[in-house]
C-alpha cells in the first residue's frame, strides 16, 4: 500500500457559522482515518498555511475557504501539488460560480439571476414566479445570516442588495422561492456514501428561523436515487469530491438543488463519513502518485 506525507489545512473558524465544533470534528476524524491508512499527517490552520514560504508535502487535503488560501492552493496545484478538495473546485462553489456551473450543466436549480449589488431595476423580479425571492451574496458562501435572505417583495430585495453593496459585496444571486420540503444531503463523489435527511426535523440548520419561511416538512415522496445522481453530477460540474448541499422537494416529487458546498460538517453522519472521505482522498493521491 502507498503511504503519503500529507498536509491538512483546517478551515478558519469564521467560515464555520454555527458549525465550528462540527467542522473541527469531521476534519479531525478524517485525519485520523488517513493516519490509520499509513499516511503521515501534518495539520495547520489557514493563516499558518499562508505564512508558509514552502510547502514540502505534495499531497494536501483541505477544508479551507479563505480566498487568499484558495488562490495559493490553485497556484500549488498548477505547480504539481495534488489537493482535495481542489482549490479550483472550492472557488467554483462560491455562490455566483456555483449558480453558473449548475445551470450550465443542466442540474435542476431554481430560476435565478445574477446581478450587481447596484441593481435597482424591477425586470428581474417580474420574471421570477411565486411569492417572494431569495437574495444571496454571490462572491462567497454565507458567513452572516444576512448573506442568504428571503425578501417578500421587490422593494425589500432591493434594500438587501443595497446592504450588500455597503459591505462591498459585488454581486448577488436572486432566486425564485420554491415551496416544498427542505432536504439536506452529504456525499463523497464517486463513492457509495450518500446521506440525506430533513434538517428541521433534526434541529440541524445554520439559521433556525428559515423554517418559518419554508414551512414545516411535509415529507413529500421523491426519487432518492435521482437526488443522489443529481448531487454527484453537481459535484462533478463543480470539481469537488467531498461535498454537501440542500434541495427543495415539491409536492409533485420534483426537486431542485439550491446549494452545494465544498466539505461541509457531515455532523449527523460524521463517523461513517470520515472513513469514506479518507478513502476518497487516499484514492485521488494514489491516482496522482
Amino acid at each position: 500500500m502507498n503511504t503519503f506525507e500529507l498536509l491538512g489545512v483546517h478551515r478558519n473558524k469564521k467560515f464555520s457559522p454555527n458549525h465550528i465544533g462540527n467542522d473541527d470534528a469531521i476534519f479531525s476524524l478524517t485525519a485520523q482515518a488517513l493516519q490509520r491508512m499509513g499516511c503521515t499527517v501534518s495539520i495547520c490552520c489557514e493563516d499558518e498555511f499562508l505564512q508558509k514560504e514552502t510547502i514540502e508535502q505534495r499531497f494536501i487535503f483541505t477544508m479551507a475557504r479563505q480566498k487568499e488560501v484558495v488562490k495559493k492552493l490553485q497556484e500549488l496545484e498548477v505547480a504539481g501539488k495534488v489537493v482535495v478538495n481542489s482549490g479550483f473546485g472550492i472557488e467554483k462553489c462560491f455562490r455566483t460560480n456555483m449558480t453558473k456551473g449548475l445551470v450550465e450543466n443542466d442540474i435542476p436549480y431554481p430560476k435565478s439571476f445574477i446581478v450587481p449589488t447596484s441593481y435597482a431595476g424591477n425586470d428581474v423580479f417580474e420574471q421570477l414566479p411565486g411569492k417572494g425571492f431569495w437574495i444571496k451574496r454571490g462572491d462567497f458562501h454565507a458567513i452572516h445570516k444576512e448573506d442568504v435572505t428571503f425578501a417578500a417583495s421587490a422593494d425589500e430585495a432591493r434594500e438587501i442588495l443595497r446592504e450588500y453593496a455597503l459591505r462591498d459585496i459585488p454581486d448577488a444571486v436572486i432566486s425564485e422561492h420554491l415551496m416544498g420540503d427542505l432536504v439536506k444531503f452529504y456525499a463523497v463523489r464517486n463513492t457509495d456514501f450518500f446521506y440525506w435527511f430533513y434538517p428541521y426535523a433534526n434541529n440541524h440548520h445554520k439559521y433556525a428561523d428559515y423554517e418559518n419561511i419554508n414551512g414545516k416538512s411535509l415529507y413529500y415522496p421523491f426519487d432518492e436515487d435521482a437526488l443522489r445522481k443529481a448531487a454527484n453530477a453537481s459535484a462533478e460540474a463543480l470539481d469537488v469530491h467531498v461535498y454537501g448541499g440542500d434541495a427543495i422537494v415539491g409536492k409533485d416529487g420534483r426537486f431542485h438543488i439550491i446549494d452545494l458546498n465544498d466539505w461541509p460538517s457531515f455532523a449527523p453522519c460524521r463517523q461513517d463519513a470520515a472513513e469514506s472521505i479518507a478513502q476518497a482522498i487516499f484514492q485521488q493521491f494514489t491516482i496522482a502518485a
